[in-house]
């Protein structure tokens, strides 16, 4: 029934922006503008839209909204707890990972709860499907297809910082110009970008979509005066399921229960006996020898402009790491998709050499290839000229996040996109910007590290960059950010704000329940079996948070009063993780 509904949904959205033009939309103008469809602009898009701004989507092609461009999969390590968080400030990712999900698991369990990794395979037209769906049934959000030639400048407030002030946009096709209050720009890899494959190089952010303007990166250089660095990422060839020999690869099954990413569900549209599995295999001296004989057949490996350290292409791996055996993973795209996606084997050089080198491994040894691999450079904006609230220093009114910020992944994207859109709105309100401390999530981690510190290479997030990581677990970012996210910021709903406030007095109430349980030494070495305390103990001792391993335990279970066991549900969320 909610399939049905979906599809319904992303139908009438797709006939409702393709019969709007330009000229409809200028007849207004809107609080903000948010440019770019992917993974930042449209949690962008609809926080903006959450905290009650007017709204104007704009992305160069409609049915890429929310599309995967790389990797078809979400959450991990770190980037776990920033799905977590987004979807804690009623966020779009989390939900849209449940719905289209088929194969998830905790990466770290072996390690301590702040540390696990949330993660998901996705099935990419499911996916896609919900996000545009969930845009739809936004209100005040208006989406139109287009492409922005150039922002519009004025004077600045006199009252507030800055030597600008952004006042629209205007799009290529020459329409009358879009004013807003306020502008987020999420150009991904299509800011300037081009396209490598061997030695051929051509305009464009992503294979198959039309080159972005030139005009908009020479209104950040020139006309804002903001300085631009470039930075590159790739993507491996698509290969054929069936061209695969699954045998000759490891199996890497999915956990046997799915773990929702977002807090508002309670499983996965996936059953569990519907997970697909993943696949592990490893590159060969053959892989290295292709590497090393097509370098001088490769113009972007040889390019010194910065790539991904921790998601590097083949070649930067085998030359940089001689004489090992490479990780691939070979994750499927979908229930219904034909193909495989090797994580791992990111290359650039030519299709034919590609497809030698994927058949140097023993289980693709037939493989064949949908989609060529290909490089990509494009321009970011040094990010050390933005405030905490991700607003360029210099202009006031526009905000920027995603790649365009010197970042890499889809988490890590939404992250900021969402914080952008949120102040985005505030700002088109009159209302004050608001900031995350490193102190307080992941969120805040990842826009400290980029506004103080900058970047020189594509940023991923990690558990290590988290001081306080013993906190900011992926299991209480509800508890952590949906309160604030509805005091204080006013983006989160009154659903989801009335769910966390339930699970956090339940809390509460549950743990003066275990504090107020004093038995002697003897009372709770006969209910609890195997715990160790000292013979020589004969003082009542009570029930402390150190004591969460005992919550699962039956006889703790049947001590506890019946009206409090309602609560373990949340308790053993809190309490009993970290003492594992």
């Amino acid at each position: 029934m909610l399939a049905q509904k979906l599809h319904l949904l992303r139908h009438n959205f797709l006939s409702f922006v393709s019969s709007r033009t330009g000229s409809d939309l200028t007849r207004r103008q809107y609080d903000v503008i948010v440019v770019g469809g992917g993974h930042a602009g449209t949690e962008a898009a609809a926080a903006a839209a959450r905290l009650g701004a007017e709204t104007l989507l704009i992305t160069q092609k409609i049915t890429t909204i929310g599309a995967l461009s790389c990797n078809p999969s979400l959450g991990g390590v770190g980037k776990g707890q920033l799905v977590r968080e987004v979807d804690a400030l009623d966020g779009l990712c989390g939900r849209a990972g449940d719905w289209a999900g088929v194969h998830f698991s905790i990466l770290n369990r072996s390690k301590g709860p702040a540390v696990w990794g949330p993660r998901a395979q996705l099935d990419r037209e499911r996916y896609r499907q919900f996000i545009q769906s969930e845009l739809l049934s936004t209100p005040r959000l208006t989406v139109l297809e287009g492409s922005v030639d150039e922002l519009l400048v004025s004077q600045p407030n006199p009252e507030e910082p800055g030597h600008h002030r952004v006042t629209g946009i205007r799009l290529v096709d020459g329409s009358h110009p879009i004013l807003s209050s306020s502008v987020v720009l999420t150009t991904g890899t299509f800011l300037s970008g081009s396209l490598f494959m061997g030695q051929t190089t051509s305009p464009g952010g992503r294979i198959g979509d039309v080159p972005s303007c030139a005009g908009l990166s020479y209104t950040l250089k020139e006309t804002l005066g903001l300085r631009v660095g470039r930075l590159r990422t790739g993507t491996p060839p698509r290969i054929v399921k069936e061209s695969v020999d699954l045998s000759l690869a490891q199996l890497q099954a999915p956990d046997k229960q799915p773990t929702p990413f977002s807090f508002l569900n309670t499983h996965t549209r996936c059953k569990p006996e519907e997970q697909l599995p993943c696949y592990l295999t490893h590159t060969t001296p053959g892989v290295e020898t292709v590497v090393r004989e097509s370098v001088h057949l490769n113009c972007h490996i040889q390019q010194d402009t910065k790539g991904p350290r921790y998601c590097p292409s083949i070649e930067s791996r085998v030359l940089r790491f001689p004489g090992r055996r490479h990780q691939v993973w070979l994750e499927p795209e979908g229930l219904t998709s034909d193909l495989l996606y090797p994580q791992g084997l990111s290359m650039t050089m030519p299709p034919d050499l590609q497809l030698r080198l994927l058949r140097e491994i023993p289980a693709l040894h037939r493989a064949e290839i949908r989609t060529p691999g290909y490089g990509v450079q494009y321009d970011f904006v040094c990010p050390t000229q933005l405030t905490p609230s991700l607003q360029v220093k210099s202009t006031q009114g526009l905000f920027l996040a995603g790649q365009i910020n010197g970042t890499t992944g889809y988490e890590e994207a939404a992250a900021q996109g969402l914080w952008a859109g949120v102040n985005a709105g505030r700002t088109a309100l009159s209302l004050p910007p608001m900031a995350l401390s490193r102190t307080q999530s992941y969120i805040g981690v990842l826009i400290d590290d980029l506004v103080g510190r900058g970047v020189t290479e594509p940023y991923r997030m990690f558990t290590s960059r988290a001081e306080f990581r013993t906190y900011l677990r992926p299991d209480n970012a509800d508890l952590r950010l949906t309160p604030r996210g509805f005091e204080e910021v006013g983006c989160v709903t009154l659903r989801r704000y009335e769910k966390a406030v339930s699970v956090r007095d339940g809390l509460q109430e549950a743990l003066m329940a275990l504090q107020s349980v004093a038995l002697s030494s003897t009372r709770w070495r006969e209910k609890l079996g195997n715990i160790s305390l000292s013979e020589n103990k004969s003082t009542t001792l009570k029930c402390s948070i150190g004591s969460g391993l005992w919550l699962g335990h039956s006889d703790f279970q049947r001590h506890v009063p019946k009206p409090l066991l309602h609560c373990l549900g949340c308790v053993l969320r809190i309490v009993v993780l970290p003492c594992h």
